[in-house]
């Protein structure tokens, strides 16, 4: 068995897949620096990241693929499943190595686990931005906190940044404690010392906080919310389904 030892970041692994074809050695176990080593093994190699390794192998793929096809590497990273770094690096060998294109080749195993998970995660990104609600705070400032299954929240700035162009927000991701604050400008990465508040844990800003007719806008937008239900029509197992219930305690409707 071949271990190949990285930091566990995307740049990472690009640099082990560039460092397997320099040694000509592919790894067929990839781990984390701080997880410990199996009992047995062949070889053990320590991988450091490179930008200049993963940038040429970046390229690479990008002038093998399409945007879509790169986008679905992106997308199963950010699932931040076990399987994932070692799925890529299969999935990337044998883009290098066919001579003909694998993207769509859905009865090789390796292609087809690829595109299930980057499916989910692009799910999940359709998720967030049908599911976001902001609040908007004293300064102006407008917040809106979600907890995604996968790592998406970087994947619906450009979103929100071209929606909401003329405002100040931040988008926060309450499972990964971190988040993004636009200026009217800019975006850039925040995180809050305290993620145990219960703003950041429940998604319920402080109303002394709250600009002082956000009160008035959510009890307008529940009245609205449950004057358009059809009672009649009512549908509990469909509701869940659409609007699943764990992003139900930072819906305004739903609270």
């Amino acid at each position: 068995m071949i271990i190949f030892v990285y930091d566990h970041t995307f740049e990472g692994l690009l640099t082990a897949l560039f460092d397997a074809y320099v040694r000509r050695t592919f790894p067929d176990k990839l781990l984390h620096e701080t997880e410990p080593l199996p009992l047995f093994y062949n070889e053990l190699y320590r991988v450091t990241t490179c930008t200049e390794k993963a940038e040429r192998v970046w390229k690479a793929l990008c002038r093998k693929l399409s945007k879509q096809a790169t986008a679905l590497i992106t997308y199963c990273w950010l699932s931040e499943a076990s399987e994932a770094p070692m799925l890529l690096m299969k999935y990337m060998k044998q883009i290098f190595d066919s001579k003909h294109s694998i993207t769509t080749d859905f009865t090789n195993p390796v292609t087809l686990a690829v595109t299930q998970l980057g499916r989910k995660v692009s799910g999940e990104r359709h998720r967030i931005l049908q599911f976001m609600r902001f609040q908007k705070l004293a300064d102006g400032t407008y917040f809106g906190i979600i907890e995604p299954l996968y790592n998406v929240l970087s994947l619906t700035i450009r979103h929100f940044q071209d929606r909401f162009a003329d405002q100040h927000w931040i988008i926060y991701d309450a499972r990964r404690h971190f988040g993004y604050y636009y200026d009217g400008i800019q975006v850039n990465e925040i995180a809050f010392t305290n993620v145990h508040q219960p703003a950041l844990v429940t998604g319920k800003v402080d109303e002394n906080l709250l600009d002082r007719e956000e009160r008035l806008y959510q009890t307008l937008w529940k009245n609205y919310f449950h004057s358009i239900c059809i009672r009649e029509r009512l549908n509990p197992v469909k509701h869940k389904k659409d609007m699943p219930v764990r992003y139900w305690k930072f819906l305004t409707e739903k609270n």
